[in-house]
């Protein structure tokens, strides 16, 4: 039987003596760090065990083996998890296990109020584009990457294994005349820009997987070699080329796209005549195989309004387009020719470790994307000529390209010479990575244009997060305070016997998922909205400081209440934790759970009767900042609006406080 190579750690004192593990000594090794006794082994046994199971996982994917073998991996991968649920069932770990995922979701996790699980499923590959670093981030890169990163967090609640990968472009004429610009060479450049957009995405609470630098010489290696594919499929020419050429762009347009003057219709600069000798891909051969494919799996490009924006291109007739550039320095060269350099290849480095990193590795290890999701500006190249260059290069597609449109201030199209840029940056800062993510993700309908002006933005997080959802759980916490010592009193399975506003919330539930699934973010937003309004209508209905007055069985009635608005908003909690995950955490927290606990969170846990009774709730504070308008801005309201600068907004936490008739 063929061995492989797995390394391992040291356990303990003990140290694993052979360099080669194979199917038969498999589990006689986890048998024996299983039964060792070592004090000090006890967080190397964990890992040692979970990354035997990723080996078992991955070996599926990479030799590709036959039936039998893959019974076999399959059935010593089970043992292995077994292994780690007996590790975590002993006194090695207390409380909720992570399996060592840099905190994100662990393949095996598992909590003390719900049954062990093993998902054996499927894995979710999310790709958004890799981002040009000519300028820093704009609104435009970060909307994408916030609706990419709820996608992720949501199919990591399903039990997937996720991978979120997000990067930067960093070659290019557009990115050198950039460089030059700003006094840098090009990797200096890239290097700064680069970093920009781990910091933008590490304040909007981006939890990537993979960030991607096609400056990363594994990168270069690869590309080359996927050109190579292409090229010995007979679909790669030389030839001069003349035309129209967007330096924006960076790309050749036909005259009949252009809009007056020659301008391109995304950047509106004219294009400029320019003639280079070129390497050329013969995307016309592939006219055919695209339109069966469009014809076959209608939801390949999405939405249905984008599916037909791409059948009327190809219909229109495809011509072979230049996949090389004679006059960029910065860039990959081209096999054999490094007077040209690469202009649209690139496939997705996925592992950091493994050093001898190739084009089959790479593809084995996440390819093809489950979603490919990229901004409308570029649906013809990642819609067409990518797919065009994937069937040349024997890939597979990936299984959904969603090409969502722009968003635009005030009813205006951002741009510098407009002065009405959008900085991602200063929004974050001044109003804080909820509020931006919530604002974008539920005012925006996913896939179409979306507008923003701060004060829509100002009363839309207010009467959402602050009002519906914030001041709820501060006025329900504060009267659990007051009368119940901040306890529940039972569980809420048992206090919403009977009380139609569990199956309410049930379906609401039902509803988010089906929408998140979907990709229509705004209406699982609303649906999560609408949880939270059914618990206001309740706690008014009910008005439980009422209750409480009474004495007597009626205060009893009062303190289920209680538990029953406070099941609710632990039901908001996960259900929002995709959009707004550090919101979630703190109401989480105020629940009396612990960090760890919510990072453990699946969409199970969206079930009702998760709060038991003797849970203790804490101290109630307000755990969205309302944002409230200046004195200058609330004055310049009252005034005509003709020729008045209006005032800045400033984040003010307000005490949301029981009202008159509650304290």
């Amino acid at each position: 039987m063929k061995q492989m190579a797995l390394a391992r750690p040291k356990v303990g004192a003990e140290e694993i003596l052979c360099d080669q593990i194979d199917l038969e000594l498999l589990p006689r090794t986890m048998k024996k760090i299983l039964t060792s006794k070592a004090d000090s082994a006890k967080v190397e046994l964990l890992q040692f065990i979970h990354r035997m199971a990723m080996w078992c996982i991955m070996s599926i994917r990479v030799v590709n083996p036959r039936t039998l073998l893959i019974h076999l991996i399959r059935r010593f991968t089970l043992m292995i998890l077994q292994g780690l649920q007996y590790v975590h069932r002993g006194d090695f770990v207390q409380g909720t296990f992570t399996a060592f995922s840099s905190g994100k979701r662990a393949l095996y996790c598992t909590s003390s109020s719900q049954e062990s699980t093993v998902d054996e499923g499927e894995t979710f590959v999310l790709t958004t584009p890799l981002y040009y670093v000519n300028a820093p981030p704009h609104m435009g890169s970060a909307y994408t990457t916030i609706a990419a990163d709820s996608i992720a967090r949501f199919q990591r609640l399903l039990g997937k294994k996720v991978i979120f990968i997000t990067g930067t472009d960093e070659h290019g004429e557009k990115i050198a005349t950039s460089a030059a610009a700003n006094g840098r060479n090009p990797p200096e450049h890239c290097d700064l820009i680069s970093q920009s957009y781990r910091t933008l995405w590490k304040d909007l609470d981006i939890a990537y997987d993979k960030f991607i630098r096609t400056t990363d010489p594994k990168h270069e290696a690869i590309v080359k070699e996927f050109y190579a594919r292409v090229f010995a499929n007979g679909d790669i020419y030389r030839a001069d080329y003349e035309g129209l050429y967007c330096v924006n762009c960076e790309e050749y347009k036909d005259e009949k796209e252009l809009l007056e003057n020659n301008c391109c219709p995304v950047h509106q600069m004219p294009c400029v005549a320019r003639k280079e000798d070129n390497y050329f891909f013969a995307l016309s051969k592939y006219q055919k195989p695209l339109e069966d494919i469009l014809a076959q799996n209608p939801r390949f490009v999405q939405p249905s309004y984008r599916l037909n924006e791409v059948q009327s291109w190809i219909k229109s007739g495809l011509r072979d387009f230049s996949i090389s550039r004679a006059l960029v320095d910065w860039g990959i060269p081209v096999p054999d020719d490094d007077k040209q350099t690469i202009y649209v290849c690139y496939i997705s480095v996925l592992t950091e470790d493994n050093k001898q990193q190739n084009l089959e590795t790479a593809v084995s290890l996440g390819w093809p994307a489950s979603l490919h999701l990229i901004g409308k500006d570029i649906l013809r190249f990642h819609a067409v000529y990518w797919p065009a260059m994937l069937m040349s290069a024997g890939l597979e597609l990936p299984k959904m390209v969603f090409g969502h449109g722009f968003l635009t201030k005030d009813g205006m199209k951002m741009g510098k010479s407009l002065g009405n840029t959008l900085e991602p940056f200063e929004l974050v800062q001044k109003f804080g990575p909820d509020a931006v993510r919530y604002f974008f993700l539920r005012e925006v309908e996913f896939g179409n244009d979306g507008d923003y002006s701060e004060d829509r933005f100002i009363k839309i997080v207010n009467a959402h997060l602050a009002n519906t959802i914030g001041n709820l759980l501060n006025r329900t916490l504060g009267l659990l305070k007051k009368n119940c010592e901040s306890t529940l009193v039972v569980d809420s399975t048992v206090a919403a016997e009977g009380v139609p506003l569990k199956d309410t919330v049930e379906k609401l539930v039902e509803k988010a998922r089906t929408n998140y699934e979907n990709l229509s973010l705004s209406s699982a937003c609303e649906a999560v909205l609408e949880i939270g309004n059914a618990g206001n209508t309740y706690m008014d209905q009910r008005a439980p400081w009422f209750l409480f007055k009474q004495g007597g069985v009626s205060a009893e009635e009062a303190a289920k209440d209680l538990v029953i608005i406070l099941e609710v908003m632990r039901v908001i909690a996960v259900a929002l934790s995709p959009v707004a995950p550090c919101l979630s955490l703190r109401i989480y927290s105020q629940l009396g759970y612990t960090e760890d606990q919510f990072n453990s969170i699946t969409w199970s846990d969206t079930k009702w009767g998760g709060l038991k009774g003797g849970q203790v709730m804490e101290q109630a504070s307000p755990v969205f900042a309302r944002i409230e308008l200046n004195p200058e801005k609330e004055e310049d309201e009252k005034k005509p609006k003709v020729g008045k600068k209006t005032g800045k907004a400033k984040v003010k936490v307000v005490e949301q406080t029981p009202t008159v008739a509650e304290a």
